[in-house]
C-alpha cells in the first residue's frame, strides 16, 4: 500500500499518525475478507409466524409408550392378541374377560395355589426393562377386587433378577384389597437404587383369590404432574426448544396399514382405563428391526396432546384421516367410498374434533367431555391437517368432500392439505395444483433426503414461479437430512439442515411452518433414524440436529431482515452458493419484541471463512458494542450425543467486537468449517 493512500486512510479513520501500522493491519484484514454479509436493517421484511419453527410426534421408535407416556408397564390391561405379552406368569394365574371395563373387559385372577410354598405372581418386564433410580418414588395404581368378598393383600416388588445381592428386591410395598366390587389402589414404592432393566413383581394373597385388572406405574414425578403424566426429563426436552407448533399424532399412523387399525382421535380420550389398544402401523413395517409388541394403549392421546402443547407454548396441530389407509402398502385398496354418505364418519371425526378442542361444554357432548377429563377451557385450535403423505385422485376426491363440509360448520379452522410423499415429483406439483384448487390453507411437504439434495436445493423456496404469491402457504412438515449410508444423527448431516433453514427463514413470506422428523427414538426400540431425541430407560440425548432447531426456535425474531451475500467480492445475492456446492449461508431477522437483530450465519466448507456482517440503515443514538455469539461446531463429522454420555456437540456462547459507524454495525468474524454461527446484536 501506498504512504499517501495510508495517510488518506488514517484521515478517514480519524487515527493519529502513530496508529498508522494498527491502521495498514486494519485494511489488511478488510482486504483479506472472503465473503460480506449485508444485513439492511432500515425496512422490516415479511412477517415470521409465530408458528414457523415446531415440533412433530409420531408414535415410532417406541415414541409413545416406553417414551413420551410415562408409563412403565408394558399390556397394562393384558389387550395384546397374546394376552401375557410382556408378562411372566407362575403358579394359579387365570385370565378372564368380563371386567370393568367394556373396552378392555380383559384381567387376571390370582387363586392360591393349594400349598404354602407355591406362589401366585405375575412379573412385567416394562419397556425394554423399568428404569428406576435411586431414592426416588414410583406410584403404582391397580383395579382389583375379591371376588369371593373379604380381605386381601397382596405384595409388589421392584426387582433386579440379576442381582448378585441375597434380595432381589430393589423397592417393595404391601397393598390391601378389599370387597367383591371393582376399586381402584394406589401406592408408592421407593427404589433404593438405580437400574435400567428392572421388573414389575405382584404377588397373590396366598389364602384368598384376589382379581387384578389395569395395572399401572409410574414415576411419582410426572411433567407438570399430572397423574396420567409424560416422562420429566422427555417432556423437558421439548419445553426447551420453545416451538411454534406442535403437529401429532403422527403422519402414517394416522392411516394405518389398513382403516381399521388407523389412529381414531376418539379411542383416546376419556377415561384412561377404558381406551382401547391400538395395533401400530409401525409394528409390521421393519422386518430388519422387528418388534412384534409394538402397539398403541392410547394412554398417550388428544387430551394430553393438546395439554402438552398448551403446557410448552405451542399452537396444536392435529393430523386426521381422509377416508385412506396408508397408500404406500395398499394402492387403490383399503379407502373409504369417496362419497359423502362413505366419508361421512371421517368428517364428523374433524367436525368433533374441533368441538373437543374448542366448543363449549354446556352446550357440545365433545367439550363436556374435555371439560370432565380436567379442562373446562378451551385449547384456542386454529389448524387441522387432513390426510397424510397422500397423492393423486384417490386423495384429491376425499378432501374435496370432507374440507367443504368441515369449513361450512369451522370456517374459522385453518385447513392443511398435502403435497404427498416426495417433494419434487409429478406427486408433488400435481398435489400443490390440487391443493390450491381446494383452497387449502397450507400445504404439508415431507423431505427425507440426503446431503447432496440439500446442497441442490438451498434455494428451494425462493422459487417464485412455482411457489406463487397468492395461494397456500407451506407447512415443511417433515423432512431431515441423513448422508449415503449414514442414517444416524451425525454433525455432518445437521450443519446441512441449519442452512437449509436460512432458505426457510428468508422466505417467511412463504414458509409458515417447518418441523423436523421424526422427534423420538428408544436406543434399543428404533426402526428409523436419525431422530431429533433420543433416550433409554434413565436418561435423553440431544442430538447436534436438536441444537438447530433450538437455536432457530429461540431466535425466531419477528421480521425477515433483506440480507445478501457477497462472495470474494462478487455481486451480492440472497444466496451466491453454486447448486450442489458446499458455502456459506445466511439469514437475518429483527425481534421487535426484544429490541435485537439475529444473524445466522453457516458455513458448509472444509475451510475456515472470514467474512464481515454489516448491518445497515439502523438511526440510533447508541450502538452496541459487543454482539452476543453462540456457535455450533459440526466439523466433527460423524459425532453424535447419546445418553449417558456428555456431550460431544452443544451450543457454545462468547463474545465479538462490533464496529459503529453511521447507523453501520459491522462484525469481522471468522466462521470455522462446518459451524453454524448465531450473532446477537442487542439495539
Amino acid at each position: 500500500m501506498k504512504l499517501r493512500n495510508i495517510l488518506f486512510s488514517a484521515a478517514v479513520f480519524g487515527l493519529p499518525a502513530f496508529h498508522l501500522s494498527s491502521v495498514s493491519c486494519q485494511l489488511s484484514t478488510v482486504r483479506a475478507q472472503e465473503n460480506i454479509i449485508t444485513v439492511n436493517a432500515k425496512k422490516l421484511g415479511a412477517p415470521i409466524q409465530p408458528t414457523m419453527y415446531g415440533i412433530f410426534f409420531e408414535d415410532i421408535n417406541y415414541a409413545a409408550d416406553g417414551g413420551l407416556y410415562a408409563e412403565l408397564v408394558k399390556n397394562r390391561s393384558f389387550e395384546f392378541p397374546n394376552p401375557f405379552t410382556g408378562w411372566d406368569i407362575s403358579g394359579q394365574v387365570l385370565l378372564r374377560n368380563d371386567g370393568p371395563f367394556d373396552r378392555n373387559p380383559h384381567y387376571v385372577r390370582l387363586a392360591p395355589s393349594g400349598h404354602r410354598d407355591k406362589h401366585s405372581m405375575i412379573e412385567n418386564h416394562g419397556f425394554f426393562g423399568i428404569g428406576v433410580k435411586s431414592g426416588e418414588e414410583y406410584r403404582f395404581s391397580v383395579w382389583a377386587r375379591v371376588p369371593d368378598g373379604g380381605n386381601a393383600k397382596i405384595w409388589i416388588d421392584l426387582v433386579d433378577n440379576a442381582t448378585m445381592e441375597e434380595d432381589q428386591k430393589l423397592g417393595n410395598v404391601g397393598l390391601d384389597i378389599s370387597g367383591k366390587e371393582w376399586k381402584k389402589y394406589t401406592a408408592t414404592i421407593k427404589s433404593k437404587r438405580t437400574f435400567a432393566k428392572a421388573h414389575l413383581r405382584i404377588w397373590g394373597d396366598g389364602k384368598v383369590t384376589t382379581d387384578l385388572e389395569h395395572i399401572s406405574l409410574f414415576p411419582a414425578k410426572t411433567y407438570k404432574g399430572h397423574e396420567n403424566g409424560l416422562r420429566m426429563d422427555v417432556a423437558q426436552t421439548l419445553e426447551d426448544l420453545h416451538p411454534g407448533v406442535f403437529r401429532f399424532p403422527g403422519g402414517c399412523i394416522v392411516e394405518g396399514t389398513e382403516l381399521a387399525t388407523r389412529y381414531q382421535w376418539k379411542n383416546s380420550v376419556g377415561p384412561v382405563e377404558n381406551r382401547p389398544l391400538n395395533e401400530n402401523r409401525w409394528h409390521y413395517t421393519f422386518t430388519q428391526r422387528y418388534f412384534p409388541d409394538y402397539f398403541q394403549s392410547y394412554g398417550l392421546g388428544f387430551f394430553e396432546y393438546f395439554q402438552l402443547a398448551e403446557e410448552i407454548g405451542a399452537e396444536p396441530l392435529p393430523v386426521v384421516n381422509v377416508g385412506m389407509a396408508c397408500q404406500f402398502q395398499n394402492n387403490d385398496d383399503a379407502h373409504a367410498p369417496a362419497t359423502k354418505e362413505g366419508l361421512q364418519q371421517f368428517i364428523d371425526d374433524c367436525i368433533d374434533l374441533i368441538d373437543f378442542a374448542n366448543g363449549d361444554p354446556t352446550t357440545n357432548q365433545w367439550a363436556k367431555l374435555r371439560a370432565d377429563m380436567g379442562h373446562p377451557a378451551p385449547f384456542n385450535l386454529k389448524f387441522l391437517a387432513i390426510g397424510n403423505e397422500q397423492w393423486e385422485k384417490p386423495f384429491f376426491d376425499r378432501l374435496a368432500i370432507i374440507a367443504p363440509e368441515v369449513r361450512k360448520v369451522h370456517p374459522e379452522i385453518k385447513l392443511i392439505g398435502t403435497s404427498g410423499p416426495n417433494a419434487e415429483d409429478d406427486h408433488f406439483r400435481n398435489g400443490w395444483k390440487a391443493m390450491r384448487e381446494l383452497k387449502a390453507d397450507l400445504v404439508d411437504e415431507h423431505f427425507y433426503r440426503d446431503i447432496q439434495w440439500y446442497k441442490d436445493w438451498m434455494n428451494r423456496y425462493s422459487d417464485r414461479e412455482f411457489y406463487t404469491k397468492d395461494g397456500p402457504r407451506v407447512f415443511a412438515g417433515e423432512w431431515a437430512c441423513h448422508d449415503r449410508g449414514k442414517k444416524y444423527n451425525h454433525a455432518g448431516a445437521s450443519i446441512y439442515e441449519a442452512a437449509f433453514m436460512t432458505n426457510i427463514e428468508r422466505n417467511a413470506d412463504l414458509v409458515h411452518m417447518a418441523t423436523y422428523a421424526p422427534l423420538f427414538a428408544h436406543m434399543e426400540g428404533w426402526q428409523w433414524r436419525p431422530d431429533l431425541i433420543w433416550y433409554d430407560n434413565l436418561g435423553t440425548a440431544r442430538t447436534a440436529s436438536y441444537y438447530v432447531q433450538q437455536l432457530y426456535m429461540l431466535n425466531r425474531g419477528t421480521n425477515v431482515l433483506p440480507t445478501t451475500i457477497s462472495l470474494n467480492g462478487g455481486t451480492p445475492v440472497a444466496n451466491p452458493v453454486e447448486k450442489g456446492k458446499d458455502g456459506v449461508f445466511a439469514s437475518a431477522v429483527m425481534d421487535k419484541d426484544k429490541n435485537e437483530i439475529i444473524v445466522k450465519v453457516i458455513n458448509t466448507q472444509e475451510k475456515a471463512s472470514t467474512t464481515s456482517i454489516n448491518i445497515t440503515g439502523l438511526k440510533l443514538k447508541g450502538f452496541p458494542t459487543t454482539a452476543e455469539v453462540v456457535t455450533l461446531d459440526c466439523s466433527n463429522y460423524d459425532a453424535e450425543n447419546v445418553p449417558g454420555k456428555p456431550e460431544v456437540i452443544s451450543p457454545k456462547s462468547s463474545t465479538t467486537a462490533i464496529n459503529a459507524e453511521k447507523g453501520n454495525l459491522t462484525l469481522s468474524p471468522t466462521i470455522p468449517a462446518k459451524t453454524f454461527q448465531l450473532f446477537k446484536v442487542k439495539l
